[in-house]
């Protein structure tokens, strides 16, 4: 993957405290490119691109990119495994189609990918030829 003049580029454990590291540190980045104004989309698509790194490999190592190229902020995020991310499919989500219930609790996941897509302007995945796979979006600004 080629670099960018202007990156922020960090190796993290895939673990619960990822996603809070990256998003510390995004927040300062932001501010020195002047797009504090994007800070909650990016914030949010970051956590779930970081989020299914961990699930895909908990405990391993996961690369967290942020970027400026051009107009666009580009966050990616790298994992081991060579499984392609499959968005659910989109379906409409009403208050009587969700179930709280505390067995159920967890059911209701497995949104991100969607989420992500409704928020960037683009998003995808690359194949790694050292192995594994980026996941990416480009949030404009």
């Amino acid at each position: 993957m080629a670099t960018m003049a202007d990156e922020l580029v960090l190796p993290m454990l895939a673990s619960t405290a990822a996603a809070g590291m990256a998003r510390t540190l995004t927040n300062a980045r932001l501010e020195k490119w002047g797009c504090v104004h994007i800070s909650d989309d990016t914030f949010l698509v970051a956590s779930e691109l970081i989020n299914n790194a961990i699930e895909e490999t908990p405990g391993e190592q996961i690369l967290y990119r942020l970027a400026r190229d051009g107009g666009d902020i580009f966050i990616s995020v790298w994992d081991r495994s060579d499984r392609v991310p499959t968005p659910r499919p989109p379906v409409e989500i009403t208050l009587d189609s969700l179930d709280l219930s505390p067995e159920h609790w967890d059911d209701n996941g497995g949104w991100g990918l969607n989420i992500v897509a409704t928020l960037a302007n683009s998003c995808g995945y690359t194949t790694d030829p050292r192995g594994g796979k980026w996941i990416w979006a480009r949030i404009k600004f």
